[in-house]
């Protein structure tokens, strides 16, 4: 799966990954549900950080089609929200 973070590029991920990713989608789904904003961010931080050292950079000149979307590390909990489905940020 090609999954980008907002300006800063893609990255190529095993779907075995997916379990670990899910479990960070699932906290940062609560946190932004309490309104817990210092968490929210700490947990952003740990999900992009899990994207990239689980996955392999993408030149910057590729054009994959990005299966996922996720938000730049400085997003703020309201700009988030508008990008979450029911599941979270990664569907499943």
């Amino acid at each position: 799966m090609i999954v980008r973070i907002m300006g800063e590029g893609q990255w190529k991920l095993a779907d075995s990954h997916f379990a670990e990713l899910n479990t960070l989608d699932d906290d940062l789904l609560e946190e932004m549900e309490s309104g817990d904003d210092a968490g929210f961010h700490r947990t952003l931080g740990a999900l992009l950080d899990a994207i990239r050292r689980l996955g392999d950079p993408l030149p910057d000149d590729a054009l994959e089609p990005s299966e996922l979307i996720l938000p730049a590390p400085d997003a703020s909990l309201a700009e988030v929200r508008e990008m979450l489905s029911d599941d979270g940020l990664i569907p499943g």
